[in-house]
């Protein structure tokens, strides 16, 4: 078995909500076996950890304090850059969306594709988007986040994306494959679409391609309700603070064990 179809599965052990859910079931095997008040202790620091994690305002913290930051980009800038094309990277897919017939972009490709086909009217850059079937996708998807990503921006947007790369199945494939087709039409320094969480490692994974990025971020994890909402447990807290315990532990890994 490749090691890429293990990722997934190594990676909801290592985030919540399973990795406080497993460590509360470790408390509780302590507690029936006559270590009660230890075990009791780690069921109850499991599941304190899980609220917390479950708060956006924690999100917005973690994006704050254990990522590198990125600020907003601008047309202008990518001018000053002298950017020569915007990159988008896919976020996934709904393999099915029966409303509408056939497979489409989740929330995060959308508004990624969206921010980069903006980008592009206000800077007149082409555009590439990268994206296949991802490692969690595999058995359920049909269509590459590429293909799906054209017929958008054609159908929704009526633009034509220039270069599209379609085998890729992670970050680093995105820019091991795509860099080779920018490169063969002489493109070189490329503005980089991607949510603002992710963009830490993309930006490594297209400078180790061999191509000049200038970070175009979007989707960044800021507060969106009144101070005390911010702090309770919601499903839109514990999506965020995963993603970014995600690229923060997906850091480490690339740090201790260099590509």
């Amino acid at each position: 078995m490749d090691f890429g179809a293990l990722k997934p599965l190594l990676t909801s052990l290592a985030l919540p909500p399973l990795a406080p859910l497993l460590l509360a079931l470790l408390g509780l095997l302590l507690a029936f076996f006559q270590r009660k008040r230890s075990g009791l202790a780690l069921v109850a620091l499991s599941l304190a950890l899980l609220w917390l994690l479950s708060c956006h305002g924690m999100a917005v913290w973690l994006a704050r304090n254990a990522l590198p930051q990125f600020a907003p980009t601008s047309a202008a800038q990518l001018e000053t850059d002298q950017m020569q094309a915007i990159v988008v990277l896919g976020g996934g897919l709904l393999p099915k969306a029966p409303e509408y017939g056939q497979a489409q972009p989740r929330a995060s490709t959308a508004a990624r594709l969206r921010y980069g086909l903006w980008l592009a009217r206000q800077s007149g850059l082409p555009v590439a988007f990268t994206g296949g079937v991802g490692w969690a996708s595999a058995e359920v998807q049909q269509d590459s986040e590429a293909e799906v990503a054209a017929r958008v921006a054609q159908q929704d947007y009526s633009v034509t994306l220039r270069w599209l790369e379609a085998r890729s199945r992670d970050t680093s494939g995105n820019a091991r494959l795509l860099a080779p087709l920018l490169q063969r039409d002489g493109v070189q320094r490329i503005a980089l679409v991607t949510d603002a969480w992710h963009m830490p490692r993309a930006v490594a994974a297209f400078e180790r391609a061999g191509l000049t990025v200038t970070p175009a971020p979007t989707g960044f994890i800021l507060p969106v309700e009144r101070d005390l909402l911010e702090w309770l447990p919601s499903a839109n807290g514990l999506l965020a603070s995963r993603e970014v315990l995600r690229e923060w532990l997906a850091l480490a890994v690339a740090h201790l064990i260099p590509l």
